[in-house]
């Protein structure tokens, strides 16, 4: 009989334990479902992460993960807010400079000009030779701040004077000139440079035509000997204005050279030859295409 009641008493429990058993099953099912919706959601991963934190002891108000973060934020935010300063300060001095300009000086030749002094400026015209601007007196990566049509503008420095610069007497021309010996061995476009440039500066008074050597021994090229630097500066301005016309391939003068081809980038420097005539110091030297 003792047996049997035992069994009828293990009988009685078991639902007891049945009924209690299947509400915690629910409850970590429940559980389980909810964390897998979470994890798939960013937002709700930063937040799992934020209540574990919490749970180890972090301070809510103060998240670790966050203050470094908000440190560099903040550093970017300085660095920004300095250069737009620096940027302002900039803009100030250049109008500063600008209203204050009270020196005019002349042009002397063919001369880009450029938005800044950095090698990051934009080439924004050109301004021909014996042209009066107004300069600033700011110099800085070898160009020289000067005011045009009310704005700040940057040029080649070498290239301003106090004096005018001299210009051509005359336009082109195929009058015969006073020596007509210069022209033998000459080609017809040869000849054309010859003439405009006599009749247009009738004070040169040597020139270089054909010999056999370089440019020359084609008959293309012609020497225009003078060592005054404004009177070779104003020859070689007349030859670049009437490049087109002449057809020119290049022109040396000063140990630079310029080229139609090339006329945006100027006048660029050439290497030294060992003297002054054969780094066109005392001659304008100008060849043709034909």
């Amino acid at each position: 009989m003792a047996d049997h009641r035992h069994k009828r008493a293990n009988a009685r429990r078991s639902p007891r334990a049945a009924f209690v058993a299947a509400p915690l099953a629910v409850l970590a099912t429940a559980s389980a479902v909810t964390f897998g919706v979470l994890a798939t959601s960013p937002e709700a991963r930063d937040l799992v992460a934020q209540e574990a934190t919490a749970d180890l002891g972090a301070p809510a108000d103060r998240p670790a993960a966050l203050s470094r973060a908000g440190s560099r934020v903040d550093a970017a935010e300085k660095r920004a807010e300095e250069r737009a300063e620096e940027l302002d300060r900039m803009r100030a001095a250049t109008e500063r400079a600008v209203r204050r300009a009270d020196t005019r000086l002349w042009t002397t030749t063919l001369l880009n000009l450029w938005s800044n002094p950095g090698a990051d400026a934009a080439q924004v015209g050109e301004l021909e030779a014996a042209k009066r601007v107004l300069v600033t007196g700011r110099s800085t990566e070898g160009r020289v701040e000067i005011v045009w049509q009310g704005k700040s503008r940057w040029v080649t420095a070498g290239y301003l004077s106090e004096d005018k610069p001299l210009t051509a007497a005359a336009g082109l021309s195929m009058a015969p000139c006073p020596d007509p010996g210069v022209e033998s061995g000459l080609t017809s476009d040869a000849v054309y440079v010859y003439r405009s440039v006599c009749h247009a500066f009738p004070q040169i008074t040597s020139y270089g035509g054909w010999d056999a050597h370089g440019e020359h021994a084609s008959g293309r090229a012609l020497d225009i000997m003078t060592s005054d630097v404004a009177l070779g500066d104003a020859i070689a301005e007349f030859l670049q204005q009437h490049a087109a016309e002449l057809n020119l391939y290049d022109i040396l003068w000063r140990q630079q050279i310029w080229t139609p081809e090339r006329a945006s980038e100027g006048w660029r420097s050439m290497p030294s030859r060992g003297s002054a005539t054969a780094d066109h110091y005392d001659h304008v030297h100008v060849a043709t295409n034909g």
